[in-house]
């Protein structure tokens, strides 16, 4: 057995965002997610919407009671911009709002738990999509702003890791590209222009940020996944580097280097996707520097070099590759067979040491899925076994250490997520929590990870063989 030790300091938690934990009690406004469900609830999982989840906003004492439980130093969330704007055009904050995330946080902080906030977490107000197109809207950067500004004023004597954006790609795939995302259009160049106007709002919050002279760090969250290849030929090396640019880097880039990568220009100009820029706006990118970033990682990308005649009427980053399942890979039997490689978060580690200036960063998300079916129920004891998630999560740490080892500036890892939380159009198909949630009766059951996960922030090591 060896042990791998952390560094002093390292945090430790769970992450989750406030629209799938918080409920819709005393929310001002509704989000696309509560509007889609109310129009279409046949397009998410046994029809259960945001308004069925852990009720956070009731139950936040004892949720942070069972985050000392096991072990959590720190702690991600987001603030839903629908709860805390009550004017969404001049940013007046909603008074319940501030008095809820104020209380929220200052229990956190009670009780040894470092409260990490994300600004945005794929929940636009509806009024704001419906009547601008949110994010398709140059108008809605300023709204962002002025709503990000309003959470600075209101909690930043509280808060000191901000975080403008979770994995700003995936509104720009999902409601735009892919289908599985409200607005649910198929409009290659409607997606450029968000992705640029997200980022955009994303260097503003930031500027503001500075500009108010906040206490603390801001930085962003974003989604990376390695592309690996088929084998060794050049055509699938090709395509690998096209993947990594158009899903990684073009949100990477910007973000942390502040410049887009001229490539991705030139891709976007020979299929006519440019966006519609103002000099201002890259200017902001340009001075927009971020303190730190997240990571989210689950699996990786596999691809090979384009065979099928590319066949959409629209642009989607496919057109330049093909994806591929590794014939000799290892898959996760409880999460639709998706890919294990717990060596990506080595490479990913690398990456951002050797071309990234080794900024400061975290794993933001982690998640092992299983489904409620797998996981079984709870034992004599009261604690559901889900020692298939232990020893995953294990693998996945020794080549995290492996990376701090060898340099990686990596100063933490959160778990998705601290209790079963309903996931978009997933709902609770898909279990991640340290607790699972009774969805009749809210009860929070402990799982057997979380007595593991204890023990690891607490000592900052783990064994393994």
């Amino acid at each position: 057995m060896t042990t791998y030790t952390f560094p002093q300091g390292f945090l430790w938690g769970a992450a989750a965002s406030g629209i799938q934990t918080e409920g819709t009690k005393n929310k001002i406004h509704d989000s696309i997610w509560d509007t889609w469900h109310r129009d279409n609830p046949e397009r998410f999982f046994k029809e259960i919407g945001p308004a069925k989840v852990c009720e956070t906003y009731d139950r936040y004492q004892e949720d942070v009671q069972l985050m000392k439980q096991v072990g959590f130093n720190s702690f991600r969330t987001s603030i839903q911009w629908s709860r805390l704007i009550k004017d969404l055009e001049t940013g007046e904050p909603c008074q319940d709002a501030v008095a809820f995330y104020t209380a929220y946080f200052e229990e956190m902080i009670a009780n040894g738990i470092t409260p990490m906030v994300n600004l945005y977490h794929f929940d636009m107000p509806a009024v704001l999509q419906e009547q601008y197109g949110g994010f398709e809207s140059k108008h809605v950067i300023g709204l962002f702003v002025k709503y990000a500004e309003t959470a600075f004023k209101s909690f930043g004597h509280l808060i000191k890791h901000w975080i403008t954006f979770n994995e700003p790609i995936v509104p720009v795939e999902g409601g735009y590209l892919y289908d599985f995302h409200y607005p649910c259009k198929k409009d290659g160049k409607l997606a450029v222009q968000v992705g640029f106007n997200i980022t955009v709002a994303h260097a503003k919050a930031v500027l503001a940020f500075r500009e108010m002279a906040c206490e603390g760090h801001i930085g962003t969250v974003l989604n990376l996944t390695p592309s690996y290849t088929r084998d060794d030929r050049e055509e699938d090396k090709q395509a690998a580097h096209y993947a990594d640019l158009l899903f990684n880097r073009s949100f990477l880039d910007p973000m942390v280097l502040n410049y887009y990568p001229e490539e991705l220009c030139q891709i976007l100009k020979h299929h006519d996707l440019m966006p519609e820029v103002a000099a201002e706006e890259m200017a902001a990118i340009e001075s927009a520097k971020v303190d730190f970033l997240g990571v989210n990682y689950y699996v990786p990308r596999r691809v090979k070099a384009r065979e099928a005649e590319y066949d959409l009427s629209y642009f989607t980053p496919e057109y330049y590759f093909e994806n591929y399942i590794n014939p000799t890979g290892r898959f996760n039997p409880y999460r639709d067979n998706n890919e294990i490689l717990p060596t990506a978060i080595y490479d990913i580690a690398q990456n951002i040491k050797d071309n990234y200036g080794n900024l400061p960063w975290f794993l933001a998300e982690i998640g092992i899925a299983m489904d409620e079916a797998s996981e079984g129920e709870a034992q004599e004891d009261g604690v559901i076994d889900d020692s298939f998630r232990t020893s995953l999560m294990k693998e996945h740490l020794v080549q995290l250490h492996r990376a701090i080892d060898d340099g990686a500036n990596c100063f933490g890892v959160h778990q998705w997520t601290f209790i079963d939380n309903w996931s978009w159009t997933n709902s609770f198909k898909r279990r991640y929590g340290f607790f699972r949630l009774d969805l009749e009766t809210g009860q929070r059951i402990p799982k057997r990870h979380g007595q593991w996960f204890k023990s690891l922030a607490q000592s900052n090591s783990f064994t393994a063989d």
